[in-house]
């Protein structure tokens, strides 16, 4: 039988380690608990200990944080058609500068 939380997002889990965290539950437990209820959805036992570690640290967000590298609105189709004309344009300017150059030679 799967698990009965097994669709679930980062934000939950993080709820449940700070939650567990406040009762006093050591992170070995924590991730155990959330083993037998998320399955394989559940994040590592690291993670777990990395959470419990900022969560002690202050933190107190249980939202994904925002991470650096390629925003994720690079992934539209619109910036998918921008970025394929502006490729065909530096194509045709290459060719048309090497056919340029080519036509051109010995002419001087």
């Amino acid at each position: 039988m799967d698990p009965p939380l097994q669709d679930c997002t980062i934000g939950e889990q993080l709820g449940v380690v700070r939650f567990l965290l406040a009762e006093g539950v050591k992170p070995v437990e924590i991730h155990r608990r959330m083993l037998a209820e998320y399955g394989q959805s559940t994040m590592s036992q690291r993670k777990v200990y990395e959470c419990v570690e900022k969560f002690k640290s202050g933190r107190t967000r249980v939202t994904d944080e925002d991470h650096s590298g390629r925003p994720s609105t690079s992934r539209t189709q619109d910036h998918k058609s921008n970025r394929k004309a502006s490729s065909l344009q530096e194509n045709r300017n290459y060719s048309n500068d090497t056919t340029n150059a080519l036509c051109c030679k010995g002419t001087t």
